[in-house]
């Protein structure tokens, strides 16, 4: 019967193929019948397809960031980077507040704790929610419970995270004296405040070692903030103005600070977890030096509509945040679920290499 098709049909449906090249990678997925083995089962997603293949490429991309970072300076190319830029690849690393309220919280501290990266990007959520955690408690709620009955109840949802009120009152009675002390040396002493060394004081005088901020002011890792007064620690600061006003943080001297992290850097790699304004704000400080070398996406924002927060990582070659021959990678998925899976294929196998690099420094 096929001899007495249609020959249009037939060529439309058994249309030639041109040979794909020979080093295309072939689908295949993990083979369950030799047991589970998880390094082999995540290797395997490389060659999986979808989101699959791309955190499978993002783990290569995080790894050349590594392994760029490892790369020994020559004493004559240190001199010509400010001391703490003098490392082969220079990692910033962007995330959303409701990252640190979740349990990704302990994978960005440890990344911190060992020096693994060296500059830090959040919203105002991404630095409060760390210190109120050390104050109170966090719990798994359920994304349907009911917002008038929780607001009846003292309970804030983020998600299907729940937070006692009483959290934020602890933080309020633990920062309020601290913004005091700000104050104090604002006016006896001529310190001049930024977000990021308000972050860093709030770091040291937490003096936890399950807080991010904690392992960041001990590391010296700068954090910067730039929307730091849209979460309760603006609201501390609002009623704090009234109390004992005065209170100045300089923005000015911050974007300074973080343009020239990536300005005098060898090179550079973005990790950026989410959108909004951490992930322009970490771009758009590489764009000075036209464009990150490397640069890893994770987030479910689409481009339909013209956000930032959705575009690819094309887009921001079009402004040159990324270096037009970079090979960027966006995965489109929730971090909770990836992020932790990056980190265990990347920063942690090669972690011997990168904490004996810290210790001989």
């Amino acid at each position: 019967m096929a001899e007495n098709a249609p020959s249009v049909a037939r060529a439309a449906v058994l249309k030639e193929s041109v040979a794909l090249p020979d080093d295309m990678l072939r689908i295949k997925g993990y083979d369950f019948n030799q047991g589970v083995d998880y390094k082999a089962l995540l290797e395997s997603f490389l060659t999986t397809g979808f989101q699959a293949s791309s955190f499978g490429l993002a783990v290569q991309e995080i790894n050349k960031m590594i392994e760029k970072r490892l790369e020994p300076m020559e004493e004559e190319q240190a001199e010509g980077y400010e001391s703490e830029c003098r490392t082969g690849c220079t990692i910033f690393l962007g995330y959303t507040s409701n990252l640190i309220s979740s349990g990704i919280r302990e994978t960005i501290r440890y990344l911190v704790q060992h020096k693994m990266v060296d500059v830090v990007v959040s919203t105002a959520g991404g630095i409060e929610e760390d210190f109120i955690k050390c104050l109170g408690s966090t719990y798994l709620g359920d994304f349907n419970l009911s917002g008038k009955e929780l607001r009846q109840s003292g309970i804030n949802r983020i998600g299907n995270l729940l937070v006692p009120n009483e959290n934020y009152c602890k933080f309020e009675d633990w920062v309020t004296p601290i913004l005091d002390q700000m104050v104090l040396e604002q006016q006896t002493e001529g310190t001049r405040w930024t977000p990021s060394k308000l972050i860093h004081r709030l770091g040291k005088e937490i003096n936890n070692p399950e807080s991010v901020y904690y392992w960041c002011y001990k590391n010296d890792i700068p954090v910067f903030s730039p929307a730091l007064t849209d979460g309760s620690l603006g609201d501390m600061i609002y009623f704090h103005s009234y109390k004992t006003p005065g209170l100045v943080l300089d923005i000015v001297e911050d974007i300074r600070r973080l343009n020239s992290k990536a300005v005098f850097a060898k090179h550079t790699g973005m990790i950026v977890l989410g959108g909004g304004v951490v992930k322009h704000h970490v771009a758009n400080a590489n764009l000075m030096r036209n464009g990150a070398d490397f640069a890893v996406f994770v987030n479910t924002g689409q481009e339909f509509d013209g956000s930032d927060s959705g575009a690819r990582p094309d887009e921001a070659v079009s402004w040159g945040k990324i270096r037009m021959d970079a090979k960027p990678i966006k995965v489109y998925a929730d971090a909770t679920i990836v992020f932790p899976l990056l980190v265990a294929e990347t920063f942690v196998r090669n972690a011997s290499r990168l904490t004996s690099e810290k210790k001989s420094e």
